[in-house]
C-alpha cells in the first residue's frame, strides 16, 4: 500500500503486534480516524486522558501527539489518511462517544465497504478508496456537529498541556531540557509538570520520554542506522548515553532492540 493511499488496518496491524507502537506517546505522519467496536482503555489526546470504550470515534491529525491502551479483548479499526489528502477533514483531534445506533452502523458499514475494496485490488482501488474516506470524513464532521458532541471548555491547566505535547511532536528530538520547554511555554518547570499530570496522569518528564523512546525503538526497528546516528538524530550527546537511556527506559540495550535475523 502506497505511503500516499488511504488504507484501512486493525489496531493489531497498526501495532504490528509491539504494544509500545500505541501505548507510547506519539504522533503519526497521517492522519487517523479510530472506531472502537469492542473493549475497554484509556486514549491520551490532546494533552489529555480519557476513559476509551465500546463505538468511540477517535480523529488524531497527522502530528497530533497521542498513545492509546486497549486491553486485549480490545478492537478497533483504523483508517489511515494521507497528511497530503484533499479531503476536508477536522483540524483538531476529537474524540466522539457515538451513542445514536444509527450513526454507529453508519460507520461500521463504510469502513467495512472499504475494506472489501481494499481487499479487491480491482483497479482504480486507490480511488475508490479515497472516496470512502470522503463519506467518513463527511460522518465524522456531521457528528462533531453534533450538540452532544460540542467540546467543554477548557482549564487554563488543560490548554497548557496541550500546548506542551504540541511541542513535544514537534521538537522531540532536538534534545533540549524541560527547562526549555517551559520557558517557551511562560511557566515554571514545575508548573508545567503539575499541569500535564493532572490533565494526562504522566508528567511533562515522562511524555518527552516516551516520545523520544517511541523514535529510537522506531528507528532501531525499521532501520539499519547505527545507534549512534539514531543517538544524533536524537539529539543525544553521545551514543554511550543514548545507550543507557535505552536501557534504562525499556531494560534493554538498543543493539537488542534490532530484528531478530532470520
Amino acid at each position: 500500500m502506497r505511503d500516499e493511499a488511504v488504507e484501512i488496518l486493525t489496531l493489531a496491524q497498526l501495532s504490528q503486534g509491539q504494544d509500545w507502537r500505541l501505548s507510547l506517546c506519539h504522533d503519526s505522519p497521517a492522519h487517523l480516524l479510530i472506531w472502537i467496536t469492542r473493549g475497554q482503555g484509556l486514549l491520551q489526546l490532546d494533552g489529555q486522558r480519557r476513559g476509551l470504550g465500546t463505538h468511540n470515534a477517535v480523529f488524531i491529525p497527522a502530528g497530533s501527539l497521542f498513545a492509546l491502551e486497549l486491553g486485549r479483548q480490545g478492537f478497533g479499526q483504523v483508517v489511515k489518511i494521507p497528511d497530503a489528502t484533499p479531503l476536508r477533514l477536522p483540524q483538531t483531534p476529537r474524540h466522539l462517544r457515538i451513542r445514536d445506533v444509527q450513526a454507529q452502523t453508519e460507520l461500521t458499514g463504510l469502513i467495512e465497504v472499504a475494506q472489501r475494496e481494499q481487499q479487491s485490488r480491482r483497479p482504480l482501488f486507490n480511488d475508490a478508496l479515497e472516496a470512502h474516506a470522503a463519506l467518513m470524513s463527511v460522518w465524522l464532521r456531521r457528528q462533531i456537529m453534533q450538540d452532544e458532541h460540542i467540546q467543554d471548555k477548557r482549564s487554563a491547566g488543560e490548554r497548557l498541556s496541550a500546548r506542551f505535547c504540541q511541542m513535544v511532536a514537534e521538537r522531540y528530538a532536538t534534545g533540549a531540557p524541560m527547562a526549555t520547554y517551559a520557558e517557551t511555554l511562560g511557566v515554571t518547570p514545575t508548573h508545567l509538570s503539575r499541569a500535564v499530570k493532572a490533565a494526562t496522569g504522566k508528567t511533562a518528564a515522562d511524555i518527552l520520554t516516551e516520545r523520544v523512546v517511541y523514535a529510537a525503538r522506531d528507528l532501531l526497528m525499521t532501520t539499519q542506522h547505527s545507534a549512534q546516528a539514531i543517538a544524533r538524530h536524537l539529539g543525544f550527546g553521545s551514543a554511550a548515553y543514548f545507550t543507557r537511556y535505552i536501557q534504562q527506559h525499556t531494560g534493554k540495550p538498543p543493539s537488542k532492540l534490532r530484528p531478530v535475523q532470520a
